[in-house]
């Protein structure tokens, strides 16, 4: 009876090996970045940013080999990933925006940017296009406030914008994609 009742109380655990889950490519980055690190955990946020630049995304799996390779503690690895608002812990779109809603952009008028970036791509705030083009996250702050309204798509950063500027960034990202497709 005892062992049985231990057995309904255990716990599963999730072991990913990063040697077999990690590429070599993403293996090699993230240890040069601890080579430059005091020590192996405080390399988290850069082997993050090493994955995410060769997955899209952090998945469970990912932040478990990461873990793994750091020898740090998941939910340590875990809680700087969901603290960073850069790393992504769902699948985003081929183009990650991030609109800034500082109280800078809100009284340069960031609200009709934004409504046309939702009206032109027929999404909201966290949700991805169909085609998987992009996704529309808010930001607290770009750092853009003598230049607002401004948004970032991937790391470029779009200030002064209008409501058409905004739009012709997105059909201009759009185009090049589909132009990449064809290659």
């Amino acid at each position: 009876m005892m062992n049985k009742e231990l057995a309904m109380n255990s716990i599963d655990t999730v072991t990913i090996d990063y040697q077999t889950y990690l590429s070599a490519a993403e293996i090699a980055a993230i240890e040069h970045e601890v080579s430059i690190m005091e020590t192996r955990d405080a390399a988290g946020i850069e082997a993050l940013k090493v994955v995410q630049a060769h997955r899209g995304w952090i998945s469970d799996d990912s932040l478990f080999a990461i873990s793994d390779l750091l020898a740090m503690p998941i939910a340590q690895l875990e809680g700087v990933a969901t603290f960073y608002n850069l790393i992504y812990r769902q699948p985003v779109g081929q183009y990650v925006i991030h609109v800034c809603d500082s109280i800078a952009c809100h009284l340069m008028g960031y609200e009709a940017v934004l409504i046309a970036i939702k009206q032109h791509l027929a999404i909201d705030y966290g949700q991805t296009t169909a085609d998987g083009k992009f996704t529309l996250l808010s930001n607290a702050c770009l750092g853009c406030c003598d230049k607002a309204p401004a948004m970032m798509v991937g790391t470029e950063h779009y200030q002064n914008l209008t409501p058409a500027s905004a739009v012709a960034v997105l059909a201009q990202l759009a185009a090049k994609g589909e132009a990449d497709d064809c290659s």
